[in-house]
């Protein structure tokens, strides 16, 4: 299978244009819209998010990934194997955390161009027909990547921020739960956040924190938004008793 994550939204062609090149190019295969709203520009966010979304897909699985501010630039496109998955989009930092978890990473910057790319949008010309080389089995021509190279080393392991808000007003961060305590204390927008199981544990309109279903810790409101409170992406998350 295909699977989709980019920051295009729904509205526009832009996905439906990626979608008729995976067809076309490999008839069949199934493609899968995980995410089109990871934060808009953001390749930092959309790392920690990225990371932790991924790994319930089989490792047949080819990922076409587009958070791309810089496209057209100097920037590399990439293909990159992690735990068996095999990821392709720009050299942004997009796969840092993912390279970093991962037991034997490895990168290949992509040789490989069409007669017509177009500067702005690689996601259609190049990242979607270079998936669709490797799931024929044929070789992309390019040349082996320092993995050390295309990990972001001062991003942290785990992030500390807002990463996503979710339909529901739910704030996810680029923290993974495992890493603290059960007492645990976060505290963003000047309030604090205690430790739920999960939403009926608290009373209506109560806000808490939980271990949400991938792994990261995310702020929410039982029957109400935790955007409300003022978290937006990007604002910083303090954690406090880390285990």
């Amino acid at each position: 299978m295909f699977v989709l994550f980019t920051d295009f939204g729904l509205t526009g062609p832009y996905v439906g244009q990626m979608k008729a090149v995976l067809a076309s190019k490999a008839p069949g295969v199934p493609v899968i819209d995980l995410m089109h709203d990871a934060p808009a520009f953001d390749a930092k966010a959309s790392a920690y998010l990225l990371a932790a979304i991924t790994d319930r897909f089989p490792e047949s699985a080819i990922f076409v990934c587009v958070v791309d501010p810089g496209v057209g630039s100097d920037r590399m496109p990439l293909v990159v194997e992690a735990d068996g998955k095999r990821f392709v989009g720009p050299d942004n930092g997009l796969f840092s955390i993912l390279i970093r978890r991962a037991a034997a990473p490895s990168a290949l910057g992509i040789g490989w161009q069409p007669k017509d790319l177009s500067a702005s949008f690689h996601g259609r010309d190049l990242f979607c027909p270079v998936a669709a080389m490797l799931m024929r089995g044929e070789t992309v021509s390019g040349e082996a990547v320092d993995t050390g190279a295309v990990d972001r080393a001062d991003w942290p392991d785990d992030l500390s921020e807002i990463v996503y808000i979710d339909a529901y007003g739910n704030a996810m961060t680029g923290f993974r739960a495992e890493k603290l305590s059960d007492e645990a204390v976060l505290e963003a927008a000047n309030r604090k956040f205690t430790r739920a199981r999960t939403f009926s544990d608290v009373a209506p309109g109560d806000a808490f924190w939980y271990e949400n279903s991938n792994g990261l810790v995310e702020i929410a409101v039982n029957c109400g938004r935790a955007d409300r409170l003022g978290l937006v992406i990007g604002a910083p998350v303090t954690i406090s008793d880390a285990a």
